[in-house]
């Protein structure tokens, strides 16, 4: 290190991108991330009797359940953990709209990463920490704080997601459709900076596809049995009632987030393998002519879905059928042009020949086939929108982490961290100064 600059070493530096369905995390230079846990987080408040508590720093045996005395609270990680039923058991998060809300959950979060998952000594590697382009300045230099401060790293990055996106597809320059779990954003790079101001967002994304599904099968009196509760079933014609046994063994105070958040999972496998969007505007009499797809449930419930497939996804491009949200909200495409508009017209048209799309949402069957025929239909003559979207699930689902990877493991790149030495001597301004 000299004159305050990071000059990197041969243990590599760590990527971190944190999303409202997963926590990724590996080494830069790598494909994809070595780990990759749940956001979502379980605790049990434990009645404990106060003159029995004794302090005990953080531990996490291997099932992910974690204990912090003195707080009777123990917090569960990991998908096998979560997945378990375990009596009062309520699930929770640290983010909101993308951003770090609850600081104590995310450190035990971090906690975790660190100690079971890496298995490191946080003190030893360079951080590069992906963040939520529209992320408030205080929440970026609270991080910085804390990964110095309390994890010691000797070095820190902070990029916005939408430009490691660009990074990981080879672009500078481009209009990055991700859509997630949460929502979905249309976010404006160009030379590696996000234009602020033509951020768009839109509920529209895959908690709301999995709700949609929820209500397709609620009004047709259909129950979603999730796996846990199943201790047998029997072979049924299609569509009859389902014949099942109900495990005997099931904790008895199971609590409702807990088991919604078990529905969402068995819909989610639903979504993944059953629903396609239809390449044009949904057409029920052509969509009945399309190739049925089977799907069986875990309870032996199954189906032969024809039209109802398309329907489900359509409402992600077509708003104008779905329940319970205003005519303001925006389809896909709309946000894309919307935001392209909101730019400069000299580079709108660089913009719209370079839209990356990435997310986990946009894995749907025929999700960007629609959307460039959509942006073709909308947008002008002299503009030719192209996508990008990598054919591998693994590069659009990880696409910000990748990009994170990529840029931390350059050469070039080792002059701007912030070095720790940079850090003690101005502070956590210096996050405004080094991470535009």
């Amino acid at each position: 290190m000299s004159g305050g600059i990071y000059a990197g070493d041969e243990l590599g530096a760590l990527v971190f991108d944190v999303g409202h369905h997963s926590f990724r995390a590996g080494w830069a230079g790598e494909d994809s991330p070595k780990t990759d846990v749940p956001t979502t987080i379980g605790y049990i408040d434990d009645v404990v009797d106060a003159n029995s508590r004794m302090d005990v720093d953080f531990a996490a045996d291997h099932n992910g359940n974690s204990n912090l005395a003195p707080s009777s609270r123990r917090y569960i990680f990991d998908t096998t953990a979560i997945k378990s039923p375990q009596n009062n058991m309520d699930l929770t998060t640290f983010l909101r709209d993308g951003m770090i809300e609850d600081w104590d959950l995310f450190e035990k979060m971090t906690d975790y990463i660190y100690k079971k998952q890496l298995n490191l000594d946080s003190t030893l590697q360079p951080v590069l920490f992906s963040e939520a382009s529209w992320n408030a300045r205080s929440k970026r230099e609270k991080l910085c704080e804390l990964m110095f401060e309390k994890y010691g790293i000797p070095a820190f990055f902070l990029c916005k997601n939408a430009v490691l996106a660009a990074f990981a597809n080879g672009r500078a320059t481009g209009v990055i459709l991700d859509s997630g779990a949460s929502h979905t954003s249309a976010i404006p790079v160009h030379d590696g900076y996000v234009m602020q101001q033509a951020i768009v967002k839109s509920p529209l994304a895959g908690d709301f596809v999995t709700n949609q599904c929820k209500q397709y099968f609620d009004e047709r009196g259909v129950e979603i049995v999730p796996y846990y509760m199943i201790a047998s079933k029997e072979a049924v014609k299609e569509s009859d009632p389902a014949k099942w046994t109900k495990r005997s063994n099931l904790p008895e105070n199971l609590t409702q987030s807990w088991k919604n958040y078990m529905i969402k999972e068995t819909l989610f496998d639903f979504k993944s393998s059953a629903l396609q969007v239809s390449d044009t505007t949904y057409n029920k009499d052509v969509a009945d002519n399309m190739p049925a797809i089977h799907y069986e449930f875990p309870n032996g419930y199954n189906l032969d879905l024809t039209s109802d497939r398309f329907l489900i996804p359509e409402a992600l491009f077509d708003t104008t059928n779905i329940k319970g949200f205003t005519s303001s909200v925006m389809g896909m495409s709309q946000i894309v042009t919307t935001c392209v508009g909101f730019c400069d017209p000299e580079i709108r048209s660089s913009l719209v020949g370079n839209v990356i799309v990435t997310g986990g949402n946009t894995l749907i069957n025929g999700f960007t086939e629609r959307l460039n025929r959509d942006l073709v239909t909308k947008t002008p003559p002299s503009m030719r929108p192209k996508l990008i979207n990598p054919n591998a699930s693994v590069e659009r689902r990880y696409g910000a982490w990748i990009g994170g990877s990529i840029l931390a493991s350059l050469p070039t790149f080792q002059h701007t961290w912030i070095s720790k030495q940079e850090y003690e001597e101005d502070g956590k301004c210096q996050i405004e100064r080094k991470c535009p």
